[in-house]
């Protein structure tokens, strides 16, 4: 089951109305003197994996509480294309005021889902998973990292605490060493003070051989094409989990699970996903007429 970063959704909330609304709405301030009575549709208009729901629902109603909403998908449903995701009703105005920041959140996490979804079919039938990166919007990493996981992706690091990464950079500072890969695997294991992962980046079969010596947890694959991934899991012969990552697409990840990877880290899941196609669709409603007896 995913967990919903219920305090991060309400700090973006909040953080959202604030920069739209702190002023005020000029536009309908001046159109609309009185409450229009009115109902609004959220439609999907494209097929999407469903996130930002909780958030959506949380600006209506912070925005107004006397708002009556129903939510026809929730968090982690799948929509067609044309399928409602949710209705109000309730003062027109406020609805107006609500409307662009609940979309920006239905609109950017059902895209990081709906991506992420994706990758996670591309790759069905192999043991690989598909992982995130913490290239993520700042402030927005929990939200962004709960979409990946909606859309059936798992979290990688959320923080540069909670596992020992070796990137090249690291590596670069190590230079003055033979073997730095080797040697920055043995600092990790030496130091440590609590059981982390140790994940360490290599770029060519040579490191590989150095990662090896040094026993990582995790050696990650970065930049390779597939047939050299395949012959890295063949020299690493389960001696840790590989991991690949860098420019990865939709159009090779397939190629990277059947060459062997065991996790596949994708940084465009939080960074590249195109927006979904969500739209608000809202209609004047007119007060009953009474029978006259």
């Amino acid at each position: 089951m995913v967990t919903l970063p219920a305090a991060e959704i309400r700090r973006a909330v909040r953080q959202g109305l604030e920069e739209d609304l702190a002023q005020g709405d000029a536009t309908t301030a001046l159109i609309f003197l009185s409450p229009v009575p009115a109902r609004a549709e959220i439609i999907a208009q494209q097929p999407l994996v469903v996130a930002g729901m909780a958030a959506a629902v949380q600006t209506f109603l912070i925005v107004d509480p006397s708002l009556r909403l129903s939510v026809s998908k929730r968090d982690g449903d799948r929509a067609t294309n044309g399928e409602p995701l949710l209705h109000i009703e309730g003062d027109g105005r406020s609805i107006l005021q609500a409307e662009r920041v609940a979309l920006n959140f239905l609109q950017h996490l059902s895209g990081i889902a709906t991506l992420t979804q994706r990758f996670c079919h591309a790759v069905r039938g192999y043991p690989a998973c598909i992982l995130d990166t913490r290239k993520t919007i700042p402030g927005w990493r929990a939200i962004q990292k709960w979409a990946v996981s909606l859309g059936g992706g798992i979290n990688h690091r959320r923080s540069l605490s909670d596992g020992i990464l070796i990137k090249d950079n690291h590596l670069a500072l190590l230079q003055r060493n033979r073997r730095p890969v080797e040697q920055a695997c043995r600092l990790a294991h030496a130091r440590r003070s609590r059981p982390l992962p140790i994940i360490v980046e290599v770029e060519s079969l040579s490191e590989v051989r150095q990662a090896l010596a040094g026993k990582p947890d995790i050696i990650l694959l970065d930049n390779m094409a597939p047939d050299l991934v395949r012959r890295a899991v063949a020299l690493i012969k389960k001696q840790a989990l590989v991991e690949v990552s860098g420019g990865i697409t939709l159009k090779n990840v397939r190629a990277m699970a059947i060459a062997g990877a065991d996790r596949i880290s994708i940084g465009a899941l939080t960074h590249s996903a195109p927006a979904a196609a969500v739209s608000l669709v809202m209609t004047l409603t007119r007060p009953s007429r009474r029978r006259r007896s």
